[in-house]
């Protein structure tokens, strides 16, 4: 019997986290075992830059512990891994999996500038960067990344089965439902979703907001005192973080997802909600438009214009057969892209790939 592939996946903090990239590595680690591997998480404590990188020794033990044959270090750990390049090379095979450009895309100038430096030398010794989509791929080729370097893993466009929704009306007497997933964080530009909402007339729809309303305690507190402001009291309902199967039953009552985020390096939400056969509204920025033409599976308005999200949203909103069509449209586009099954073909065959080729070259590759 073939001795199951041992991987050790360094991340940061609790890998059950509700974010796209906490959840794309748990799908990983549940279809490990039909792609003859195992994956355990090995986490750098989660507190403020740069204090975990203190951690580092701790970690690269933990790997030597877990007997892994491969190391995968997950973007937003690769910072902390940084510092202790030079240990990497007595470690196993390393695969660095990027959901960001390094550098990060929620800090400032100084930050990003010294996490841009940290995260090159964390993947300097990489063998294989799996990256989770083509825009960011292109985006590392524009810094001189090879393309030989990079295999693109996208994450899957299916969701899990949805649980039931008993007696949950989620229009509440309104003629539609919006749906925004994302967690409250500025770049997902929640505070402009809110004014935009707020000048429709009220019997338009009902918004939901789900996704982790404590990520971001200041911004949180700046939502808060919006929503409590007459023209949005009674019409938006914040669910908070929810399971797999929760929000795969409110893809699938709404009918409408908007998400009027700045920097997504996939956006794997857009992509379920397309799944789903919802039409999509959000900023022309990011992976989005990727993913979606404007007027053909959704309206994508111009980064900042809140007057032309406001508008989208009520043509939406009035045009049934218009929702209808660009929902339709939504799901064929998505049923083009890979399945969480076909991901994970993907992801574990580049892995397996790298561990099957015998020892590293001693050349590391420029960043």
């Amino acid at each position: 019997m073939t001795r199951m592939l041992r991987i050790a996946l360094i991340t940061l903090g609790d890998p059950q986290r509700l974010t796209g990239g906490y959840l794309y590595h748990r799908r990983m680690c549940e279809l490990a075992p039909r792609f003859g591997a195992q994956i355990s998480f090995v986490s750098f404590p989660d507190r403020p830059f740069p204090w975990p990188a203190l951690a580092g020794p701790s970690v690269l033990q933990d790997i030597r512990r877990a007997g892994a044959d491969v190391v995968v270090l997950d973007s937003i750990a690769a910072a902390y891994l940084g510092p202790w390049t030079r240990s990497l090379r007595r470690a196993p095979p390393l695969v660095a999996m990027l959901h960001q450009p390094p550098g990060g895309i929620d800090s400032g100038k100084l930050r990003t500038a010294i996490q841009k430096r940290l995260d090159g030398l964390a993947y300097r010794p990489a063998r294989r960067l799996l990256v989770a989509s083509d825009s960011l791929a292109d985006q590392l080729a524009e810094q001189g990344v090879s393309r030989d370097l990079m295999t693109v893993v996208p994450p899957g466009r299916d969701v899990a089965e949805p649980a039931d929704l008993p007696l949950f009306d989620v229009r509440h007497e309104h003629r539609v439902a919006f749906l925004c997933v994302g967690n409250w964080i500025e770049r997902k530009g929640i505070h402009h979703l809110l004014e935009a909402f707020a000048r429709l007339p009220a019997e338009t729809g009902m918004l939901h907001l789900v996704g982790d309303d404590r990520a971001d305690a200041s911004y949180a507190a700046r939502l808060r005192a919006r929503l409590r402001q007459p023209d949005l009291a009674g019409r938006v309902i914040v669910h908070g973080p929810v399971s797999r199967e929760r929000v795969a039953a409110l893809y699938r009552a709404s009918d409408i997802f908007v998400l009027p985020s700045t920097r997504e390096p996939y956006g794997t939400v857009y992509g379920e909600a397309m799944a789903s056969g919802l039409p999509v509204v959000g900023w022309r920025a990011g992976n989005l438009p990727d993913l979606a033409t404007d007027g053909r599976e959704g309206i994508l308005v111009a980064p900042g214009d809140l007057g032309g999200l406001s508008r989208a949203l009520q043509l939406l909103a009035d045009d049934e057969r218009l929702r209808r069509e660009l929902g339709e449209a939504a799901a064929r586009r998505a049923l083009q892209r890979p399945t969480w099954e076909a991901s994970a073909a993907l992801f574990f065959g580049a892995v397996h790939e790298v561990v099957g080729s015998g020892p590293a070259r001693q050349k590391e590759h420029k960043w």
